[in-house]
């Protein structure tokens, strides 16, 4: 088995030849690539590249119209998949935070904790608490969001998304919706992530962000990925004249 064969073998995500049509629109033309365990792989592009719609068909919260798509060796895209017990195994954090606003933080924390994983409403508090220490929102257990910003609403959306142990996140533009000065408070949390070994998927407008963190970068256009590499060699010193020109207008 070759090196590459080897790594997609042993990969967490791994996406081959993906096709997405909306109707007559083909949103994605054919994409292949993989995230390995431990890997932070940072999706970036223009908008309508197709980086969103790629980032939910690995949880089949968009059904790929032909293509293979990987789960730790698991064919999600199989028709026979049981892709409720797939899906607890990948968190995802979206642009927008999703959360109960009808709920406590904490009980946003623990109702998936219940319903999906059978745990008892104790463990399910222990770990939410742990969760919300770990965001840095300890004190905010029996707020509901309305009364929390932008950024803790995020954080806590990340928090609940831990709580379910999850092999892997996906994170979905999860600054895009902030201010700017509540960005950096969600990106440290998700750089402590990296930093403990979590196998992160992130599409993302932080080329801060990706250089510094990120194992690789991933640049979409047209529904294809352009480039991918390393974070020096695709920010630093892109090759394609299509990454050229997108940097220059975002960097």
């Amino acid at each position: 088995m070759s090196v590459a064969a080897t790594d997609r073998a042993a990969a967490a995500i791994d996406v081959q030849n993906l096709h997405k049509y909306f109707g007559d629109n083909e949103v994605l033309k054919g994409i292949d690539f993989h995230v390995a365990r431990g890997e932070v792989v940072c999706v970036i592009g223009p908008s309508g590249s197709g980086k969103s719609t790629l980032l939910r068909c690995v949880n089949l919260l968009e059904t790929p119209t032909s293509g293979t798509i990987l789960v730790e060796g698991d064919e999600i895209t199989d028709p026979d998949a049981d892709v409720d017990a797939l899906r607890a195994r990948i968190g995802m954090v979206f642009q927008q935070f999703n959360l109960f606003q009808h709920m406590t933080v904490l009980r946003n924390l623990t109702v998936a904790q219940e319903k999906v994983l059978k745990r008892g409403r104790a463990e399910a508090t222990k770990v939410a608490r742990a969760n919300l220490e770990k965001v840095g929102l300890s004190d905010k257990a029996d707020a509901y969001p309305a009364h929390l910003s932008g950024g803790q609403q995020q954080r806590v959306a990340i928090a609940r998304a831990l709580s379910m142990n999850p092999d892997m996140m996906l994170f979905d533009e999860p600054t895009s919706a902030l201010d700017p000065e509540l960005v950096g408070d969600v990106l440290a949390v998700m750089k402590d992530l990296a930093s403990e070994g979590m196998t992160m998927m992130v599409v993302t407008h932080e080329m801060g962000f990706a250089r510094e963190v990120a194992d690789k970068v991933v640049f979409m256009d047209g529904g294809v990925i352009v480039e991918e590499g390393l974070p020096a060699d695709v920010l630093g010193n892109p090759q394609h004249e299509r990454t050229q020109a997108f940097l220059s207008r975002v960097l």
